[in-house]
């Protein structure tokens, strides 16, 4: 995998104990404007579902080489690496994978990054762990998290995840997780056209009245493996019109700006849905977003080609103070150089190009 150098930038002073907004000065922007909120960190490329649209079993067989764990980033390192990111401006970080759960004592790194001051921690997994993790990550300190849960009917969720994996092993992941107070619950169905929408109108009946979040995502084309094809895509207006024929909806305004999920709400009061249409409707001019994947390298896109890596910095010898420095500098020179907007640009040329598969760095 091709990664690229940093080339280190002076000094810069160590950054100062995170407070809930950056110091003047220390705030990052890129070339577009768009500062940085948002650290999505992979702690494991392992996974127990061969997803289609993600780790399709064709090539992440049950003898691909995954990372040895040497090649991962510790707890400690990656805690170093977050706090000067708060430092700079992150206000939510999002644990993801693979699957994150499968990570060794990962209730542990929670704890260690929820004593990071005005940072929600929030985590992305399928579920299936959280009936024996869901209390002890919330005892350590996590706020919510999200599951992926791409069909109600068993037979097509097993045909999606492609491990014989049980719906009902996810639903209840999620009521262990509502029961240990990490709500509200996000629930992240990727929808492809072909061979999921027929369940749409289910996911939408089933979760009403739940409290958790229903969110509907267009099938994109991360990575290399997926076979994304653009027939293959279903638009969220799509999406929306055939719930809102079963259950009426109306629009609501975003939580907050670059709020990636456009929201609907049932108009009889049953909750919320969202809609992310990567596709179809591209957020590329408000995001905030930067990944930092299980071995150290940093990208700026989903859709990258490329990381930078931080991880020769992290272990070098050199004394602290200055390791900090360094890698203060090479974050803000990475940010600051960010040029991003792939959805805004895709065509079927962009799409045919050799990405980051989604597995090593997260959704």
């Amino acid at each position: 995998m091709k990664v690229i150098p940093i080339q280190h930038a002076a000094a810069a002073p160590s950054p100062a104990d995170p407070a809930n907004r950056p110091a003047p000065g220390l705030a990052l922007f890129d070339r577009r404007g768009r500062n940085v909120r948002d650290l999505r960190i992979s702690v494991t490329d392992r996974c127990n579902f061969r997803c289609v649209y993600c780790m399709p079993r064709e090539v992440f067989g049950d003898d691909y080489p995954f990372l040895p764990r040497a090649d991962l980033l510790s707890f400690e390192e990656i805690v170093r690496v977050a706090q000067l990111f708060v430092a700079r401006g992150v206000r939510k970080i999002r644990i993801t994978g693979g699957e994150p759960l499968l990570r060794k004592d990962i209730d542990r790194l929670i704890g260690m990054l929820a004593r990071l001051d005005g940072v929600e921690i929030t985590l992305t997994t399928n579920g299936v762990l959280l009936p024996k993790l869901a209390q002890r990550l919330r005892n350590a300190g996590l706020h919510r998290v999200t599951v992926s849960l791409d069909a109600l009917d068993d037979t097509l969720f097993r045909r999606m995840n492609d491990a014989d994996y049980p719906v009902e092993k996810v639903l209840e992941g999620i009521e262990a997780a509502r029961t240990a107070g990490l709500g509200p619950i996000k629930v992240n169905m990727v929808v492809k056209r072909g061979t999921n929408d027929s369940d749409i109108e289910a996911m939408a009946t089933h979760f009403r009245h739940s409290g958790h979040i229903l969110r509907f995502i267009e099938f994109m084309d991360v990575g290399a493996s997926n076979g994304w094809k653009m027939d293959e895509v279903l638009p969220s207006r799509d999406v929306i019109g055939r719930i809102d024929r079963v259950h009426p909806l109306e629009p609501i305004d975003p939580n907050y700006e670059g709020e990636v999920a456009e929201r609907w709400r049932y108009k009889d009061g049953a909750g919320e849905i969202g809609v992310i249409s990567s596709v179809t409707q591209a957020f590329c001019s408000t995001c905030t977003r930067i990944r930092l994947s299980t071995e150290g390298k940093l990208y700026t896109c989903l859709f990258a080609q490329a990381g930078h890596d931080l991880r020769a910095l992290l272990r070098s010898a050199d004394e602290a103070a200055s390791v900090d420095a360094r890698l203060d500098a090479a974050i803000a020179q990475v940010w600051q150089q960010r040029d991003d907007r792939y959805s805004e640009i895709r065509t079927a040329e962009t799409a045919a190009l050799r990405k980051i598969e989604m597995s090593y760095i997260g959704g």
